[in-house]
């Protein structure tokens, strides 16, 4: 079975914004739409560890305070078994 890829398509950019990428992707030996997709995989990738950083700074600093919180997934099962 194939995956199922999406797509995206991005309206009204200015033309030395993609004059810039195609420069960029042309100095990197690759296609606009492989310089784009990384892009977009990196930003996507990077906005991802930041919340889990946080959120690993907050349990920290709860943690220090003598806060403890249950794990969800168990308080999930608990509940479904009521």
């Amino acid at each position: 079975m194939l995956a199922v890829m999406a797509q995206v398509l991005v309206r009204n950019l200015d033309d030395q914004v993609v004059d810039a990428l195609k420069q960029r992707a042309a100095s990197r030996g690759t296609s606009l739409q492989t310089e784009v997709r990384q892009i977009l995989e990196q930003a996507a990738q990077a906005a991802l560890v930041d919340h889990v950083e946080v959120a690993a700074r907050i349990r920290r600093r709860l943690s220090e305070k003598g806060i403890r919180f249950r794990d969800s997934g168990a308080m999930l099962a608990e509940d479904r078994l009521r």
